[in-house]
């Protein structure tokens, strides 16, 4: 399978809404209740900055797969962190198509001069923490029963990756 990744365009919206909607009554990759509607796709995209780029993963002309750069935190001392999302649509996974959006996604994150990612999933999702953990992100947090879906408790694992390993003396840490 020849796969192109690219920046989204308008016309993508509609595979990526797709995409995205045939998990939120299906999976817990996603704790969103309600299908996305095609306003509210239109807005997040609308939203969008070269910081916090969205693209896809075209494969003879279709849209199987899209992932995207969010800012972490509204504030203005989070704007170098930013959070990454992966979606593949359901018929073409564990064939490296996750890994490529998730590389080119980190790429584009340090050309855009952010420090790092961070991703979170539920422990259900052990191939997206997997492929996370396999492109050097740690585990940092995991939230117990922070989400309630298909009438159970969920918990969310957080993973970070630092896109420059430097230390400087202008890193503040916490105490022991």
């Amino acid at each position: 399978m020849d796969i192109v990744i690219r920046l989204a365009t308008n016309a993508d919206l509609g595979p990526i809404r797709d995409i995205y909607n045939y998990y939120v009554h299906r999976s817990t990759c996603t704790f969103q209740l309600e299908p996305d509607t095609e306003d509210a796709r239109i807005i997040w995209f609308r939203d969008r900055s070269p910081a916090h780029p969205v693209i896809v993963a075209e494969s003879g002309g279709d849209v199987i797969g899209w992932a995207a750069l969010s800012a972490w935190n509204r504030r203005e001392a989070y704007a170098h962190s930013v959070e990454a999302s992966v979606y593949l649509r359901h018929d073409v996974q564990r064939r490296g198509i996750g890994r490529s959006l998730l590389c080119d996604l980190i790429e584009r994150a340090r050309q855009a001069g952010h420090h790092t990612i961070i991703g979170g999933a539920c422990t259900e999702q052990a191939a997206s923490l997997a492929l996370q953990e396999s492109l050097g992100f740690e585990r940092v947090a995991c939230f117990k029963e922070v989400g309630q879906k298909f009438g159970r408790w969920l918990d969310v694992v957080y993973m970070q990756l630092f896109l420059d390993h430097q230390t400087s003396s202008n890193v503040v840490r916490a105490l022991p």
